[in-house]
Parts: C-alpha cells; structure tokens; sequence
C-alpha cells in the first residue's frame, strides 16, 4: 500500500512541475516519452536475443560428454577428515 501511495505521489509531484508548460513544450515532452518507451521496448528484445546469441557455442570441447563426465567424477576428492578450528 505505501508502494502504490509513493508512486501517486512521485507521480503528482512531476505534474506539479509540468503544469507551468505551455501547450507546445508538453507536447514535446509527451513526444519525447512515448520514444523512449519504444525504444526502450526494443533495447529490451535486442538485450534478449543477442544474450541467446552469445550462449551459442559458448562451450567448445574436443571430446565427448561420457569422457567429460569421467574426467569430471576421477577429479572429485572425497575426505572425511574433519578439520580443527
């Protein structure tokens, strides 16, 4: 609830800065805000798919899955030596 009133709040403090502009500036200014929501549409699909496109072949290994996974289990060290503090 005090989420939604800061955000009234935030919001009615802005139009009271505003409210001093001419026609022509908060046309500008309306302008101005429905291209940066575009654009900031955009940016955000861009962001997606080219962090998908940066994933592809990321790993690169020479040999298979069943010798990296053989390798991966010899490299484990099991100990149960508790140690002192």
């Amino acid at each position: 609830m005090k989420e939604a009133n800061l955000k009234f709040n935030l919001i009615d403090s802005y139009l009271g800065l505003l409210e001093n502009l001419s026609a022509d500036n908060k046309l500008e200014l309306i302008s101005k805000l429905s291209d940066s929501l575009k654009s900031s549409k955009k940016q955000t699909e861009k962001k997606y798919d080219k962090s998908l496109d940066d994933l592809c072949g990321a790993f690169i290994f020479d040999k298979s899955s069943d010798d990296l996974i053989k390798d991966l289990k010899e490299s484990r060290n099991f100990s149960r030596k508790i140690e002192a503090f």
